[in-house]
Parts: C-alpha cells; sequence; structure tokens
C-alpha cells in the first residue's frame, strides 16, 4: 500500500510540475507564428479576407486546420 501511495504522490509532483512549467497555448501560437516558415510567407490568417482575396484573384483556398493549439 505504501509503494502505490509514494507512486501516487510521485505521479502527482510530476504532473504539478509539467503543468507549471509548460508554455500557455498563446504562448506556443505566438512562437510557431515567428518561425520562419510561417513568417516568410503571405500567410491570410482570417478567413473571411482569404475567402475575399480568393475570390478577387479567382484563386482556390488553402486551409490548414490543426488542434495544436485548441483546448
Amino acid at each position: 500500500m505504501r509503494t502505490v501511495r509514494s507512486s501516487a504522490t510521485a505521479l502527482a509532483l510530476l504532473l504539478a510540475a509539467a503543468d507549471s512549467s509548460a508554455q500557455s497555448l498563446e504562448e506556443k501560437l505566438e512562437a510557431k507564428l515567428k518561425e520562419p516558415f510561417v513568417a516568410n510567407a503571405p500567410w491570410v490568417l482570417d478567413y473571411a479576407d482569404a475567402l475575399k482575396q480568393a475570390k478577387e484573384g479567382q484563386k482556390v483556398i488553402f486551409a490548414y486546420f490543426t488542434r495544436s493549439y485548441s483546448p
């Protein structure tokens, strides 16, 4: 029983430490937006703006959806 209690305590401490040192989702998004492959491309992040530009230029929209920053 002590082993289980000790393991549970150790796991709780590890989870608390990992949670406090983890970046927030907003910080992760800001860091990703600063990376060269994103910063050096003319991305349109607003769907309404992208749709308007696509219609004006008679082009298609390439949309990339991810859950990296969604809770």
